[in-house]
């Protein structure tokens, strides 16, 4: 497994991003080959995060290709800077 983290920062309306995202991104995404699991996270303090999950690490490195031209088109507005990217293996982890 594998996962990439995107976070955010300056985002001027949390509720409007994760609703945009929920409804916009989350479809595309889910339906990419390999995928796993999708997470919007809200920290608080005007950051909000993402995290991926995908069966190979391209897949998870194309996701961030697919978010950056998503958040481009439909979310600049409310998330103004380009996002801090992390992505790699998943070396530890538990469901329920």
């Amino acid at each position: 497994m594998h996962a990439t983290v995107r976070r955010y920062e300056g985002v001027t309306d949390p509720k409007e991003a994760a609703k945009r995202v929920q409804e916009g991104f989350v479809p595309i995404i889910s339906a990419m080959p390999g995928f796993i699991d999708y997470y919007w996270v809200d920290p608080g303090g005007g950051a909000m995060m993402s995290i991926s999950i995908f069966e190979s690490l391209s897949a998870a490195i194309e996701s961030n290709q697919k978010a950056a031209a998503w958040v481009k088109e439909n979310l600049a507005s409310v998330l103004p800077q380009k996002p801090r990217i992390e992505a790699g293996t998943v070396v530890a982890h538990k469901s329920k």
